[in-house]
């Protein structure tokens, strides 16, 4: 896979109207991430909106509900026939479970094919310390976002989400087949903002990541065409 097709642009935007006017900026982007705040906003008409133009789609809603309500989430997000859909680890193993059967029931009910449905295993927003001391889990990080991987593909998720630094023991662990997918990616040269836990572009893929979300580098540039260009350059030499 070409190095652009593999990161993921955030359409983290308030309405449609900025949502389209970003994608009619950067159109040599073909993957971008429709989250919380714009899925509120529009509902599915902007998935609609992107399928026409032939992108890819990951749907992030970071699913965290009962087992019978994040089925039914997931059967209806099926539906729209994207690429790729987000739910919490920490929802548990029966919810996971009935995820997996809800992602497959939508897509056979619409005649699309099912999206990879991916694990959060830990927002990468959260530091080792806020783990230990906000959240009081007893775990190391590194270990606990791994746990979280291994109960997601035991369940029969298609991947997870992770922060880069925590890919190479994913990747050695879960298998080549298991999608990694990594938020926090931050080129050498833009700022870190609210990551954590974060690499650059090349070092995560370098790490064993599939596709990397990289939104205010590109999007909140004074060129975004050229802050995109410079990222897909440094990439070109991974193989």
């Amino acid at each position: 896979m070409n190095a652009d097709r593999r990161i993921i642009v955030p359409l983290d935007v308030a309405d449609e109207a900025d949502a389209i006017a970003l994608v009619e900026q950067l159109p040599q982007v073909s993957f971008w991430k429709v989250g919380l705040e714009l899925f509120t906003s529009t509902g599915p008409k902007i998935l609609q909106e992107l399928k026409s133009r032939q992108k890819r789609i990951f749907l992030d809603l970071k699913f965290h509900d009962i087992p019978n309500t994040v089925a039914g989430a997931c059967r209806v997000a099926a539906h729209y026939g994207v690429d790729l859909l987000t739910i919490h680890a920490t929802a548990g193993r029966d919810a996971l479970k009935a995820a997996t059967d809800g992602v497959q029931t939508g897509a056979a009910q619409a005649g699309v094919e099912p999206p990879k449905l991916i694990a959060i295993t830990l927002l990468t927003s959260i530091s080792s310390r806020q783990l230990a001391f906000d959240l009081r889990i007893p775990l190391e990080l590194p270990e606990y976002a791994l746990e979280m991987a291994l109960m997601a593909q035991e369940t029969g998720l298609d991947g997870a989400v992770c922060s880069p630094q925590e890919v190479a023991q994913l990747r050695d662990s879960c298998g080549s087949d298991f999608v990694l997918v990594c938020p926090g990616v931050r080129p050498t040269w833009a700022d870190k903002g609210d990551q954590k836990r974060s690499l650059t572009p090349k070092q995560a893929l370098q790490a064993g990541a599939n596709y990397l979300v990289i939104g205010r580098p590109i999007t909140a540039a004074a060129e975004p065409e050229l802050a995109w260009k410079k990222i897909c350059d440094e990439l070109a030499t991974v193989t």
